[in-house]
């Protein structure tokens, strides 16, 4: 909304600002902090009025159930305040012409809303038990299916797969580029929502992730930096990078008050967001590939779940304490502050590598 002002810079150079995407990037980020900052106190005090806590007994997994004593009184639904503040925050400083603002805008109410009704029913039912699984896969194919059909039916858009470290490396995705699109989404979803377990891991994962792709997609959204990188150049690729910093601003905000011990959790209703978030801005990006290395911890996570069923079913053995690997930790004795943390470390290293894919052939 902002970026309409800049015409105004024969009033005053001031106007002229709004032009920059590096100015309203910073804007963003800091709106959305302290738009969380402003709305947490009193959506947490409202989600606690309604009695909206987390029930963290799951079947089968007594032996964890004393790591959560503590937080059966913390109210989830969270991400009420994530998705509210990346929203407000992106319509203020993006450029409102640019179609890939509104499909990142789109796919976060969209999956955010999947993720409150879950929350919803699991408050309604006072049980851990949401929507079925089969109800929630269906909410995040539709939008992955939306966002397939619209990219490829767009004649500009760019339908080959870019292997990061290999020169020349690119593979014609064609029709494929579809059901593509629909895994990447659907997959970067459920992978964060499996890493939403404990205080601070999820979002601070997340943070870190989403700044490297805010680097990333103002690079690849200009001609200049691209050709020099030798990179796949995504015109409007740029204004990415003002969403992206709304949602870093929108995490560091969050995590202010989901720190441990937490005041309040994202629940469904903000990790289906980021994920379908993060999701989609790399294939609007072209980095995919490097979705899988910025957000590696996500992506062990969730490949800890599937190495662990796989093996009971085939072996009747476990290759972890439990699953997603977090909690393989705690089992193992360490504490939860100090599991996030490294994970957190971790999350940051990898965000520096998948920077350096762009230039490294």
């Amino acid at each position: 909304m902002l970026y309409f002002l800049h015409p105004l810079k024969d009033l005053s150079i001031v106007f002229n600002l709004f032009r920059y995407i590096t100015f309203r990037s910073a804007g963003a980020s800091v709106t959305a902090f302290v738009l969380c900052l402003w709305l947490g106190p009193p959506i947490i005090r409202w989600l606690k009025t309604i009695k909206v806590t987390a029930n963290n007994k799951r079947e089968y997994a007594e032996s964890i159930h004393n790591f959560y004593a503590h937080k059966n009184e913390v109210p989830t639904m969270g991400g009420i305040l994530i998705v509210a503040s990346v929203v407000i925050s992106t319509l203020l400083w993006g450029n409102l012409t640019n179609r890939f603002v509104w499909i990142l805008i789109l796919v976060v109410l969209w999956f955010g809303g999947v993720g409150f009704l879950d929350d919803w029913i699991k408050l309604k039912s006072k049980s851990s038990k949401g929507l079925t699984s089969w109800t929630k896969l269906a909410g995040q194919l539709l939008m992955g299916i939306a966002i397939g059909l619209y990219l490829y039916m767009e004649p500009s858009f760019d339908k080959w797969l870019y292997i990061p470290l290999i020169k020349k490396g690119a593979i014609y995705l064609g029709v494929f580029f579809i059901p593509f699109v629909i895994l990447v989404l659907v997959g970067s979803s459920n992978a964060l929502n499996l890493t939403d377990g404990l205080d601070g891991l999820a979002i601070g994962c997340t943070l870190f992730s989403t700044a490297a792709f805010a680097v990333i997609a103002y690079l690849v959204g200009r001609v200049d930096f691209s050709s020099y990188l030798n990179v796949a150049y995504v015109p409007e690729a740029g204004e990415i990078t003002v969403f992206c910093s709304a949602l870093v601003g929108a995490s560091a905000g969050f995590l202010w008050f989901n720190s441990y011990p937490a005041e309040v959790m994202m629940g469904d209703t903000g990790s289906l967001a980021l994920g379908g978030a993060l999701g989609t801005i790399s294939v609007l990006t072209k980095k995919e590939i490097v979705l899988l290395i910025v957000g590696g911890v996500f992506v062990w996570e969730a490949l800890s779940v599937i190495l662990q069923v796989a093996s009971f079913k085939m072996r009747k053995k476990r290759i972890f304490l439990m699953s997603p690997f977090h909690h393989h930790l705690q089992l193992k004795g360490w504490p939860e502050s100090k599991v996030t943390i490294r994970l957190w470390v971790i999350a940051f290293i990898l965000a520096v590598v998948g920077l350096s894919t762009l230039k490294v052939r």
